[in-house]
């Protein structure tokens, strides 16, 4: 899925992480992610548009943090939490709409108020996974 890219992955997820990941998203994933997860179940890689790197969390963490109602701040309510970049930028799908959601990125001190558009939806923002920003 990401070969040629720059992706420091893991194993892929389990079927049964996967299938208990579907049962506790409160909509269907997108088939990309989901995808993504049975390649790598968590991982490493740049992307050419801010936040930059994408820290793709485990279906195992991404489970924890639906059951826990993300992290139980209100304010992130209607995000579906699957990543980081590491350094204080979650990444999440905003569910509030329809889907496709647009995958967006939530400083994680100010809260889903801060919640920036990455990219229309999942299968545009997997195209950049694995990619480094362009030098300029």
């Amino acid at each position: 899925m990401l070969e040629g890219r720059d992706w420091v992955g893991a194993g892929g997820a389990t079927v049964e992480d996967l299938a208990h990941l579907r049962a506790s998203a409160p909509s269907d994933l997108p088939k990309r992610y989901i995808d993504l997860l049975a390649y790598s179940d968590g991982g490493e890689g740049p992307l050419p548009i801010s936040p930059y790197n994408l820290c793709l969390d485990p279906a195992c963490t991404v489970i924890e943090t639906l059951e826990g109602r993300n992290h139980g701040q209100a304010d992130l309510q209607g995000f579906l939490i699957f990543g980081s970049n590491g350094s204080g930028e979650y990444l999440a799908f905003d569910i509030r709409g329809a889907s496709p959601w647009p995958v967006v990125q939530i400083d994680m001190v100010a809260g889903g108020n801060s919640a920036e558009i990455v990219a229309p939806n999942f299968d545009a923002f997997v195209d950049q996974i694995g990619i480094e920003p362009a030098e300029g």
